[in-house]
């Protein structure tokens, strides 16, 4: 059984139509090979397949599941699983031609890396010959219409790439015709119009590809402000000056050595087509059960759907660490960038970039070239998917301080796989994934704290001291480097000084960092009676709290505690040690104590809602 998206919805049994009456059905199996393999919810279902659900929204869903599983009969329902809170369909994936388009294309771009140029021409051919129209046609489903767009991109992509090695073949003359139709009906696309000068000009028309980059230079100023990209400005040069390498070189792949300008001094990135991330911690440790989900979820693909997952937890308890070292893994599979932004959503230094400016950043790294970066997020957006639609990139999205920073910065298709870092929960954008990031086991602090500490430590016991430094890496590091940098301490000494809530906060910090002032960064962005009622119970002598205990140590009534257990959970500065009871960590307490007392009108406010 085949299931093709390629065009319309069609399913095929030994070659054979399977009818499927009715747009719902459609527009449901649509749904599921989306997400073949994965449950998809009734909730789900609900909200794509109606803009105003009806009261029978469900009932009409069982109905056509019913239907539809009728109609794969032929090969026991089409592997259409019905589970507790939805459907899954489960397909191999090369029986969907979405797959096999991904698959081949893929496997052409090495081909072409390892310079097996006739073999990345034979599987391009076959990928591109897959499609039969738009992907998806006339399925209108939010989440279907955003895929669409992503494999109609990735299309156009591999078309290029076709053309280009076609081109390189020495096919200058056979493809005018069809360079012509696609230029037409894409006009705003380079590496289209690059292409049919370069057709042109080989065919011995140089004054007609001299003509294509007149109307599309003119086109992109009417239309965007913007003039063409540094390839086909250089093409153009080439071309006017009768220049040899126009004549008898493939055209050069966007690319290789993209003319870029600085990135703004305002943020930290980095990226191109090698390994540009930060530095991976050489003393890196732990996080085994972490890393599996990460590698399960980079290896979790839907065809024209980028895969992404954030990563939150409290401050300081290694977001980046194992966000950078988990990028580092992955670049081989990710060749076409490795982009990496701090987006200063905690910083004591400076504001959060705007997703406007963290765009620009972006845009710059990426290549774009100076005074072609349109204005206005929006704009921007629309400018970065574009580059990374059919890309197979790798974008690091680092201290994110909410969901409406970060939405606009992530790629609208292609093969890519982004990891956000951020202390807020609600952060998570729709679709993504979500790592939650604890302490690290005790074995594990143990370990990190000897790497770092060194001969210093020796075989000393250690179970005592990373438990005063609740099990948490920066607070393991900070203590673990003042043992080292003190040749005349034992651990003992460093375990004395941790004994203490002043001890621990006045020890816990070096010259450039300081535990209590980082963790005070999400304790700073609470409402008032947030962090009044946030102090008040790490004040208090318990450690977990239900709300009947939480509303005798504070005043409040039930519903205000729930809502504040709520706010902490979701700005981690608490656990959730089972349903309604809250757990205040030890240095998130400490840090509680260190900060200043409300204004005596927040005590009033929160007396008045008690």
């Amino acid at each position: 059984m085949e299931f093709l998206v390629l065009g319309p919805v069609e399913v095929r049994e030994s070659g054979m139509p399977v009818q499927l009456r009715g747009m719902r059905r459609r527009r449901l199996l649509a749904l599921l090979l989306l997400n073949a393999r994965r449950t998809v919810t009734m909730d789900t279902l609900v909200d794509e397949l109606w803009e105003d659900p009806p009261a029978s929204a469900r009932h009409q869903v069982h109905n056509a599941i019913r239907d539809l599983r009728a109609a794969l009969a032929p090969s026991e329902g089409g592997g259409l699983v019905t589970v507790d809170t939805g459907y899954r369909l489960d397909v191999p994936s090369d029986a969907v031609d979405a797959h096999r388009f991904t698959e081949w294309t893929r496997a052409a771009r090495a081909a072409r890396r390892e310079g097996r140029d006739a073999e990345a021409m034979r599987l391009l051919q076959s990928a591109v010959d897959l499609w039969r129209g738009d992907a998806f046609t006339g399925i209108d489903c939010p989440a279907v219409t955003a895929a669409a767009a992503g494999l109609d991109e990735q299309r156009l992509t591999a078309v290029e790439e076709l053309m280009e090695l076609r081109l390189a073949a020495g096919e200058a003359a056979s493809l005018v015709a069809e360079l012509s139709a696609l230029t037409a009906g894409h006009p705003l696309r380079d590496a289209l119009r690059g292409s049919l000068m370069l057709a042109l000009y080989r065919s011995g028309r140089q004054a007609d590809a001299l003509a294509v980059y007149d109307e599309g230079r003119r086109l992109l100023t009417d239309e965007l402000g913007l003039e063409p990209g540094p390839r086909l400005r250089r093409l153009h040069s080439e071309i006017l000056a009768d220049a040899p390498q126009a004549q008898h070189e493939g055209p050069r792949p966007e690319r290789s050595r993209p003319e870029r300008s600085q990135p703004e001094p305002s943020a930290t990135v980095r990226s191109g087509h090698g390994n540009y991330l930060p530095r991976d911690l050489p003393d890196f440790t732990g996080r085994t059960a972490e890393l599996a989900l990460l590698e399960r979820a980079a290896a979790d693909r839907c065809p024209g759907s980028p895969r992404t997952v954030t990563i939150d937890g409290m401050g300081g308890i290694g977001k980046t660490a194992l966000a950078v070292h988990f990028a580092h893994r992955r670049t081989a599979d990710h060749p076409d960038g490795q982009y990496y932004i701090d987006l200063h959503g905690f910083s004591t230094t400076r504001a959060p970039l705007t997703p406007e400016e963290a765009l620009g950043v972006l845009l710059h790294a990426g290549g774009a070239a100076a005074g072609t970066v349109p204005t206005g997020v929006a704009e921007r957006s629309a400018v970065w998917r574009s580059r990374l639609a059919g890309r197979r990139a790798l974008l690091v999205l680092d201290n994110a301080a909410d969901a409406a920073q970060v939405a606009p910065l992530l790629p609208g298709a292609g093969d890519t796989l982004t990891l956000i870092t951020t202390r807020n929960k609600p952060t998570a954008p729709d679709g993504a994934r979500s790592l939650p990031l604890g302490a690290l086991a005790p074995a594990d602090a143990e370990t990190l704290f000897r790497r770092v500490a060194g001969d210093a430590c020796a075989d000393s016991p250690l179970t005592q001291t990373v438990t005063l430094c609740g099990h948490h890496p920066l607070a393991l590091r900070l203590a673990a480097t003042r043992l080292r940098d003190r040749p005349s301490w034992t651990v003992p000494d460093v375990t004395a000084r941790l004994l203490t809530t002043t001890g621990r906060a006045a020890f816990l910090r070096t010259a450039d960092r300081d535990l209590m002032s980082v963790l005070a960064l999400s304790h700073a962005q609470l409402p008032p009676d947030v962090q009044q009622f946030n102090r008040t119970l790490a004040r208090h002598p318990a450690t977990t709290y239900d709300i009947p205990q939480a509303c005798a140590a504070t005043g409040l009534a039930p519903s205000a505690v729930e809502r504040l257990f709520d706010t902490l959970l979701d700005h981690n500065l608490a656990h959730e040690a089972s349903p309604a009871h809250l757990t205040i960590p030890l240095l998130l307490r400490d840090c509680a104590h260190t900060l200043t007392p409300p204004a005596p009108d927040t005590v009033r406010h929160l007396t008045a809602v008690a």
